[in-house]
């Protein structure tokens, strides 16, 4: 006999103190099974195609697979690098993904982005840079997306600043924000994508651990503890 539930459409309701204990060492698989079987509409991952990220995709796609594929919002900021964008088309083709592209609107590429707000904005004005090609993309696509939850591929031990970052939590707009990855360490997710041969950027084999615009993404030094790449925004959270 099959459990019937009833979905989580208000996460404000939820009990976070009590969910973040009970999942606290719990694998990230435990963690988005009960995002699945809980959120079986409204479920979206937020992407940026980094190791962590495919590991997320490859459990929910390979692994989970929910009746309802989870939409991988991507925002495509017209800054990658080829590879990324190489890896976006090879993952969606493997897993079939329910990709959804956002990126500023009216501009197509990363030149008439530089016509239209200036030349290296990304240096001129790093907030506004962001707020043209992450935020508002990010936000509109939550929205479309009709998202109750989000899933991200933060970790804690990235930055200081996510030091305490739970794996449940609200975000501003009410919405269920998941961090299944929130304990895990980087060398965990690597050890999984060598297990189960996850695709993932080249770039990370070349000193770049964390790939984000190719104008502010530099490869980290030799001789780090862990591959984290120092993306020169990474006091962002």
């Amino acid at each position: 006999m099959t459990q019937s539930i009833e979905p989580l459409t208000q996460p404000a309701r939820l009990d976070l103190k009590k969910l973040n204990q009970r999942f606290e060492k719990a694998h990230p698989k435990d963690i988005l099974a009960w995002c699945t079987f809980n959120i079986p509409t409204g479920l979206v991952q937020t992407s940026a195609f980094n190791v962590d990220d495919m590991l997320i995709t490859d459990l929910l796609y390979r692994d989970l697979r929910p009746t309802q594929p989870v939409p991988v919002l991507f925002l495509d900021t017209l800054h990658h690098f080829p590879q990324t964008l190489e890896l976006v088309a090879a993952a969606t083709d493997l897993y079939r993904l329910n990709l959804q592209v956002y990126q500023v609107p009216k501009v197509k590429t990363r030149e008439a982005f530089a016509a239209k707000y200036g030349p290296e904005l990304w240096r001129q004005d790093r907030d506004r840079f962001f707020q043209l090609t992450r935020q508002e993309p990010l936000q509109r696509g939550l929205t479309d997306l009709q998202a109750i939850a989000w899933i991200t591929g933060r970790r804690r031990e990235e930055f200081p600043n996510r030091s305490q970052m739970p794996i449940f939590e609200l975000d501003p707009a009410q919405r269920l924000q998941v961090n299944p990855l929130a304990n895990w360490t980087r060398k965990e997710t690597w050890a999984y994508v060598f297990e189960h041969d996850v695709i993932y950027n080249p770039l990370h084999d070349e000193g770049y651990p964390n790939i984000g615009d190719e104008p502010l993404t530099t490869p980290s030094g030799t001789g780090d503890s862990e591959p984290v790449s120092r993306v020169r925004n990474q006091g962002r959270s």
